[in-house]
């Protein structure tokens, strides 16, 4: 190779223009790993999932609680399309008009492996009364009703959950429940909360009716309550249906992540204690009342008919009601999910790549020092490590301590290749110094909700600012090889 091509790839490789299009095409390549760690981040969440749901399979599922509601069987005549003339039993449901729960929550805590899952025992007293319209204000004959065979049902998403014998004590007298609901029409749609830990889910169920604007499509997979128990309790006429009747009955039900009930009652009061510091309140409605400590929490909802969606009867000839934009409850919370806080640091991934590789190339512009680009791919694979390190640890121990193990780690590791690359005390202590402000600064955004745009906005303008300020004496164009005087590199 003669002199010129000499000159010619030493031009190119003291090109500040060629460095920049080279860092930012491996900062870009960095983004794919960096996105293979989100994917296995994502991927470790599902696998606590799938514990959590065996869990809870085993001991109870998350728990929806509806009723009781008070149906009525009434025979009516339809005609075929061949004029064909048949009877049929149809279904009258009424809703209490007074629903009163009160319920305790013992959670315990559960591991299959390394993961962690929150069940509880529920002990619930429901209590209230039914005061029906008269029938003919509901469309239905009075001659059609077979009075014999009314029943009244509750519908409880999960059976398995359900630990004593249960009986409906009506206008004073005690009648057990029996498994099963005598059609699924009788009682509404609706859904438990979910187990899912993942963070996008537990932000929906914390605003439950935003997830249930789909239309008939979707009315299958949301018919869950179709199972439950029933009581037969016979009605004399409807004089003695419309008189007010009492009931109440006492549930101890296992279940697990949640508990929500919808809102029967004209009027619905809940009243829920546990001796758990990290509740989440799901669904359509916050409590009225609540008391937050270290330790446990009570709250209080009372909702009205009219602050929801769905009538205080119907027919099983009409359209079934649905409850899951009325439902609410709450949802016990591991205290820390490794998941969600790794999965928003992961998201920053491209900030401390970026300032880490700005360390490097001022270093080479502004020190006269080369730098190979598999130099830069080792540094840029030791930071997405850090997400990897801290994912395996956070599933062992706290993830404030997780955190700053990796960070430890990996500061340590990019100081030392960069002690035996720069050769110079003074510039290893400065990368030292920016990778542990980066990370610093990375933990403060990561346990700021509320702020966390903010803070970062502000973080990036500083870093911008400090971008300016080293580049501001570059000769852009006209960079140095080492040994050379800037004139006789013009010369040259």
């Amino acid at each position: 190779m003669g002199p010129s091509a000499n000159r010619l790839t030493s031009s190119i490789s003291w090109s500040i223009t060629f460095k920049v299009v080279i860092i930012a095409v491996l900062l870009v390549l960095l983004l794919i790993p960096s996105s293979m760690v989100e994917s296995l981040i994502t991927e470790r969440a599902e696998n606590r999932d799938a514990a959590t749901a065996e869990i809870s399979s085993q001991w109870g599922g998350s728990q929806l609680v509806l009723g009781p509601v008070l149906v009525l069987p009434y025979t009516a005549r339809v005609v075929s399309e061949k004029g064909v003339v048949s009877e049929v039993v149809r279904y009258l449901s009424l809703l209490p008009d007074t629903l009163a729960t009160t319920g305790t929550l013992a959670p315990e805590r559960r591991h299959r492996g390394i993961y962690e899952a929150v069940v509880y025992r529920a002990g619930l007293h429901v209590q209230g009364a039914f005061q029906a319209p008269r029938l003919a204000d509901l469309g239905v004959s009075p001659e059609a009703v077979r009075w014999s065979e009314a029943f009244v049902t509750v519908g409880i998403s999960d059976m398995k959950g359900i630990r004593n014998g249960l009986a409906l004590n009506w206008d004073g007298r005690a009648h057990p429940f029996e498994p099963g609901v005598p059609s699924a029409e009788v009682l509404p749609y609706g859904n438990a909360p979910t187990v899912s830990t993942q963070f996008s889910t537990v932000l929906n169920e914390r605003n439950r009716y935003s997830k249930y604007h789909e239309e008939d499509a979707d009315m299958e997979s949301r018919g869950q309550t179709t199972s439950g128990v029933s009581v037969a309790i016979p009605v004399p006429d409807e004089a003695a249906l419309t008189r007010r009747h009492t009931f109440s009955f006492d549930l101890d039900l296992n279940g697990s992540t949640g508990l929500i009930v919808a809102p029967l009652g004209r009027q619905t009061t809940l009243h829920l204690s546990a001796p758990w510091a990290d509740p989440s309140f799901i669904g359509a409605f916050l409590p009225t009342r609540r008391t937050l400590s270290g330790k446990d929490f009570t709250a209080d909802w009372q909702v009205l008919h009219l602050n929801r969606n769905f009538p205080q009867h119907w027919r099983t000839d009409t359209d079934r009601p649905a409850v899951d934009e009325s439902t609410f409850g709450v949802r016990l919370l591991v205290p820390v999910n490794e998941y969600q806080k790794t999965m928003r640091a992961a998201k920053y991934a491209l900030l401390p790549l970026t300032l880490t590789f700005l360390i490097f190339f001022f270093v080479e512009v502004l020190n006269r020092r080369r730098f190979h680009p598999f130099q830069y791919i080792l540094v840029g694979l030791a930071l997405v490590i850090f997400y990897v390190l801290l994912l395996a640890l956070a599933e062992q121990m706290p993830f404030d301590a997780a955190y700053a193990l990796s960070a430890v780690v990996i500061v340590g590791l990019v100081t030392a290749y960069a002690a035996a690359s720069f050769r110079h005390r003074r510039l290893t202590l400065v990368t030292a110094g920016v990778l542990t402000l980066v990370y610093g600064f990375l933990f403060v955004v990561l346990q700021l909700q509320d702020y966390a745009l903010l803070v970062g906005s502000i973080g990036l303008v500083v870093v911008l600012g400090a971008v300016m300020f080293l580049s501001r004496n570059v000769d852009w164009y006209n960079p140095a090889p080492p040994g050379l005087a800037p004139e006789e590199s013009a010369a040259a």
